[in-house]
């Protein structure tokens, strides 16, 4: 029997390509709470963002702060195409927006979570829900003994042995959730939170909650962390994809600086100052009548405008012609570099994501097995593998847990099958 830890993606695209690989296997997904795929529910606002549009394993592997190396071998095996394929068998198409991300053409993520249930039910997979694992006892054979717990279908103390064994529990910011994993001898990269947006306790732009802009850029004063994208004002401080992409490259960084810090944003990446400072003069000069904060410039909302120029300190009634050289150079440094001032983070919405976990160093990315206990498998946030905000820890979660699954599949030891029942 194949045991897998973990109803979520990485868990049940493990378990189903076991179970179709080999139908002569049994194979046991066991699910520690009573929802099963609760994160591809609420992903992509309830769209569930399935992967990205990127056409070579070069392409994806860029947007993997952790892991982006090691996972473009995996890519090989099963990427983008392979993803598409693999649900387009099962009825559901996928569609490319217009910034790559894919979702299912019901635009619903129950039409991803269907599918999935429905293929392990096909495939014969047992499922068990509020059903914990208590202990693990790896044996001499190269077998693990595992006592249940919960208050699921399994009888609370209830062992069984498992050939072969995938974990897929997710990722955890609390180290102490590694304990177990530790115990059986695999480092654990420290979990630190990724893919959150910033509070701005006293932010400049408080009054402008709702405001996007579809290109700036953010840039972490004193550390080599920027990122570009859209961004969105917050009524804590500010989010969107320039920032949660920023905070996952920067998560370890972040980590270490206590979320504390100074953002600054260049509402007009474009430009330079070298290139700013002369487009501003011209345009002065060709429309000297005209009001500065009644015109906003670059594309920027009239809100925006009129707050950034409210922080350069220019009156209301104030005419291009008539603004001094100063107030220019201080809507200059505000386009370039509005200063918020970071205090702590805040999740976006569900959509957590962990930086850390098992090491891949001790882990064959070519099968998810395990380097340092024979038979152990990996998938998932579960290893220190995570992406920014698009589907990529989607994909990455397919990509692994297919790969273990039809590893764990091909295995001699799993092949011994032991029917266990309830």
């Amino acid at each position: 029997m194949v045991a897998v830890l973990g109803g979520g993606a990485a868990g049940f695209f493990g378990a189903i390509a076991c179970a179709e690989t080999n139908p002569t296997i049994q194979v046991l997904l066991l699910e520690k709470t009573g929802k099963l795929l609760s994160k591809v529910r609420i992903s992509g606002g309830g769209r569930c963002n399935v992967t990205h549009a990127c056409d070579t394993p070069a392409q994806l592997v860029a947007h993997y702060p952790r892991g982006s190396k090691q996972l473009k071998a995996a890519f090989q095996q099963f990427g983008v195409a392979e993803t598409t394929a693999w649900f387009a068998k099962r009825g559901v198409q996928l569609k490319a927006e217009a910034d790559g991300r894919m979702f299912p053409i019901t635009d619903s993520s129950e039409t991803i979570a269907r599918a999935l249930e429905d293929a392990a039910h096909q495939a014969g997979v047992r499922i068990l829900t509020n059903t914990s694992v208590d202990e693990i006892r790896p044996l001499p054979n190269g077998s693990f003994q595992l006592r249940l717990g919960g208050s699921g279908t399994a009888r609370h103390g209830t062992t069984l042995r498992a050939t072969r064994l995938l974990v897929a529990t997710g990722g955890n910011p609390k180290s102490a959730n590694y304990d177990w994993l530790r115990t059986l001898g695999h480092t654990i990269a420290e979990p630190v939170p990724s893919l959150f947006t910033f509070n701005v306790p006293n932010s400049p732009l408080s009054e402008l909650m709702g405001v996007s802009v579809p290109h700036a850029r953010v840039v972490l004063a004193g550390e080599k962390l920027q990122y570009e994208g859209p961004l969105l004002v917050t009524h804590w401080g500010v989010s969107g994809p320039a920032v949660l992409k920023l905070s996952a490259w920067g998560a370890r960084r972040l980590s270490e600086l206590g979320y504390v810090g100074t953002a600054l944003i260049n509402w007009v990446p474009a430009f330079t100052e070298e290139t700013l400072r002369p487009w501003l003069q011209q345009f002065r000069q060709e429309n000297g009548k005209k009001t500065v904060t009644s015109n906003p410039q670059f594309g920027l909302p009239q809100r925006l405008w009129r707050n950034l120029t409210e922080q350069a300190g220019i009156a209301p009634e104030t005419r291009w012609s008539d603004l001094p050289a100063k107030a220019q150079n201080r809507l200059l440094e505000v386009l370039l570099r509005t200063p918020l001032a970071v205090r702590g983070k805040t999740t976006y919405k569900e959509e957590f994501v962990t930086c850390g976990g098992i090491s891949l160093d001790e882990v064959d990315l070519k099968t998810m097995q395990s380097r340092r206990v024979p038979g152990l498998y990996f998938a998932g946030e579960v290893l220190d593998i995570d992406g920014i905000t698009g589907g990529f820890n989607f994909q990455a979660a397919w990509t692994t847990g297919f790969l273990a699954g039809r590893a764990m599949a091909l295995s001699n030891e799993a092949t011994r099958i032991e029917k266990t029942s309830f």
